[in-house]
Order: structure tokens, then C-alpha cells, then sequence
């Protein structure tokens, strides 16, 4: 039942307001646009903008919220099989406020907990994470006992298969404790063959935020490709053969929310097509500046057009 899937992300989904003025927090004046959100969602849309056949595992509300989000991904295109509707639980909610626009302030509402939380596994959903070309999974999703065993499971029915992504995505709002943090994300990384996050999240996955060591202790945990995203100093990429770090694209920030989503969709663009990772990671770049520079995540992934349009943009100037 899944050879018609290229992609299946596992872990959260909310309804996400961000806030259109500039430099206001929230104890402000604000006015909000409504979209979908939670990043392996996003990751799925942004893949599914580059034509690829994308589903999410999540859970949503039995309310209008969840029905708003179901309808969302009918509408990017992404198979929403595996979205499960809690008969109790509410829709989640995230407000954002771009203050500063390059690192929004976020206000989840994710209580008493979220149904995203809740997901359990089948022989469906198992068969899908076996058999699909791409399983991404977060670190937001192991920060509850429910979720974190579905994700084991997961884990265990793909045992190692390429290509195998946790997205180290640590959210200190998720957790009692950085040590809590820190035995499951990294426990979760020895299940990888592909593992991305930004320095503070490698400091709790495998102890050190320094780029090179973090991705080498990544690597000596058994994953092929590490990814460590350094903000505007870039990406670095690195394998057993090389290391090598990726400039970042400058653009002017409106909302830093989405870029790292469409980093995600991008990156599993390129590993489909099995691109180098140099090369990857450099079209992951460009489709992450471009929905920075916009406000909205989901609504505002690009196209693989636009990517390239930038790209041969960024190489005439150089």
C-alpha cells in the first residue's frame, strides 16, 4: 500500500498564526494570517511542492482546526492517511511574533497534550516506513511516551534502510529535562543514515555544538550524511569522504520560521534524485532563503522552478 509514496515525515502539526507587523511582541498591537504548521508536516508540503508523493503521520483534533489542517494538506497534495483525529484532544495552536523576524517568538498551545503526540503505529503505517523511500522523523515526537514508542517501532520495521532521516528538532518546551532530551534524540540517531539539525540542536543529540565535531560524532554513530546548519555562516555536509560547508544565501528575512521546512522538502528533493550531497545541500539552501523571505511556511514553500531561478540567479552574481 505505500509503493505509491516517495516520502512519510512523522511528528507534529498545528495550526500556526503568524503575526504581520514587524519588531511588535505579543504584549503589542498585532493582526495574525492562519496557516498549517508543525515542521515534518511542513517538510512533507515543501516536498510535495517539488512533485514528490508525500504523507504525514499526525493527529489532529476532532474540531474545526483539525478539519481546517486535513483539507490544507488535501490541498498541497500531501496523502493525509496517516493523519489520526483525536476524539478528545484539541487541535494544536502556535502564535508567532516576528520579533526579531530572523528568530520568531513562539507560543505553542499544546495542552493537556497535543493528539500529535498520541500516533501509534499499524501494519499500514509500518509497511509505509519500511517500504518508502524516504521516512523523516523528529525529535519533537520522542518527547512523549506515546509518540516515542511509535517512532521506535517505525525505526525498527525500516532497519537502517537509506535513506532514513531524524530531524534532531529539539524544542526545550517539549521536554523535563536537556538530559531527557538528549538520551532520546541521540539515542534515535543510531536508527539514522541521515542526520540534520543546527548547532544547539547537535549539542544536546551528541553533546557539542562545534560544527566539525559534531558531525564527526554523528558519523561514528553510523549515519552517512550529517547535516549541521550554521545559520549565516552556511551548511556543513559531511560524509566518511569529506566535509565540506555550503554558503548560506543572503536574503532579507521576514520570517525565519519556514526556512529550515524548506531546507527539509528541498533536501529530500535531492536525495531522491540522487544528487551528491554538495549539490543537495546547496538547492536545500536556495529553497530555505526563498520561504525566509516570505512570511507564511507551508502556504510559501517553493516551487522547484523558483529554487533554480535562484540558483542561476546566485551563480550569474558571483
Amino acid at each position: 500500500m505505500a509503493a505509491d509514496l516517495e516520502l512519510l515525515t512523522v511528528g507534529r502539526i498545528s495550526v500556526d498564526l503568524y503575526a504581520r507587523e514587524t519588531g511588535v511582541g505579543f504584549d503589542g498591537p498585532q493582526t495574525f494570517v492562519k496557516s498549517l504548521g508543525g515542521s515534518p508536516t511542513n517538510v512533507a508540503v515543501a516536498a510535495a511542492r517539488l512533485g514528490h508523493r508525500a504523507a504525514v503521520l499526525t493527529g489532529v483534533g476532532a474540531d474545526p482546526f483539525g478539519q481546517y489542517l486535513r483539507r490544507k494538506l488535501d490541498g498541497f497534495g500531501v496523502d493525509t492517511r496517516f493523519v489520526a483525529v483525536h476524539p478528545s484532544l484539541p487541535t494544536p495552536l502556535a502564535f508567532a511574533a516576528m520579533d526579531p523576524p530572523d528568530d520568531p517568538h513562539l507560543i505553542f498551545y499544546r495542552e493537556p497534550a497535543a493528539p500529535d503526540l498520541m500516533i501509534e503505529s499499524d501494519d499500514a503505517v509500518r509497511a509505509a516506513a519500511g517500504e518508502v523511500a524516504v521516512l523523516w522523523v523528529t525529535g519533537s515526537a520522542l518527547s512523549y511516551p506515546v509518540s516515542a514508542d511509535t517512532v521506535g517501532d517505525l525505526l525498527a520495521a525500516r532497519q537502517r534502510r537509506r535513506h532514513t532521516v531524524v530531524d534532531l528538532d529539539y524544542r526545550p518546551t517539549f521536554w523535563a529535562s536537556v538530559d531527557d532530551a538528549r538520551r532520546a534524540i541521540g539515542g534515535a540517531v543510531a536508527s539514522a543514515t541521515v542526520a540534520v539539525g543546527n548547532r544547539a540542536e547537535c549539542e544536546v543529540a551528541v553533546g557539542t555544538s562545534d560544527p566539525h565535531e559534531a558531525a564527526r560524532r554523528l558519523l561514528a554513530r553510523g549515519v552517512e550524511l550529517a547535516i549541521v546548519k550554521l545559520g549565516g555562516d552556511g551548511v556543513l555536509v559531511a560524509t566518511a569522504d569529506e566535509a565540506v560547508t555550503i554558503p548560506a544565501r543572503p536574503v532579507d528575512v521576514v520570517c525565519g520560521l519556514g526556512a529550515g521546512d524548506a531546507f527539509g522538502g528541498a533536501l529530500v528533493h535531492g536525495l531522491l534524485a540522487g544528487w551528491s550531497p554538495s549539490e543537495t545541500v546547496e538547492f536545500a539552501n536556495a529553497a530555505g532563503a526563498i520561504v525566509a523571505s516570505r512570511l507564511l511556511c507551508s502556504d510559501d514553500m517553493p516551487t522547484a522552478d523558483e529554487v533554480r531561478a535562484l540558483l542561476e540567479e546566485s551563480r550569474a552574481t558571483r
